[in-house]
């Protein structure tokens, strides 16, 4: 599908997230950080967010929403689904990042904050009964991601140390 005339392009910083309609362009770049990217083929609408961290544990009651926390990142997307008319679970939803930063430090936790950023992503999809129809998790390095809204293509890279780096798209 070719591109619209007029297409707003957004880049998301770490704890940002954008929710947008078939005018749109997002791209981020994940280390450890995971994004959850939402797109409805049939009204061409979708959003991603960029979370560096599963929940921030302590949250108060009045304490407003902060998409740099998994659980209320995804909280803030599908209010902003909600508000479009929309259902979350006619959304299709990818998972990507999650990855080992520093693989040559020697870590006294069980698990690296990407990997527990990837756990909690595919938490909270089950939670919330989304469907997640793909995911690019973990491994060594960074990620580049471009979410085009009107085709539902994700383009992702993946420089990879002493290889080829890696290009997938899908829809």
């Amino acid at each position: 599908m070719r591109k619209p005339e007029g297409v707003i392009e957004f880049f998301l910083q770490p704890g940002e997230f954008y929710f947008g309609d078939r005018y749109t362009r997002m791209r981020t770049v994940l280390g450890s950080c995971v994004s959850l990217v939402f797109w409805h083929p049939d009204q061409l609408l979708g959003g991603m967010c960029h979370y560096l961290l599963p929940s921030r544990g302590d949250r108060r009651g009045d304490a407003p929403l902060d998409g740099r926390y998994g659980d209320e990142a995804i909280a803030l997307m599908l209010g902003e689904i909600r508000r479009a008319g929309s259902r979350p679970e006619d959304f299709r939803v990818r998972i990507y990042g999650g990855g080992n930063m520093f693989p040559t430090i020697k870590s006294t936790r069980a698990r690296s904050v990407g990997e527990q950023n990837v756990q909690a992503a595919h938490q909270l999809v089950a939670a919330h009964r989304l469907n997640c129809v793909s995911s690019h998790v973990e491994g060594v390095g960074h990620r580049h991601l471009v979410f085009d809204v009107w085709s539902g293509y994700v383009l992702m890279k993946r420089p990879v140390q002493n290889a080829a780096a890696t290009t997938t798209m899908e829809k």
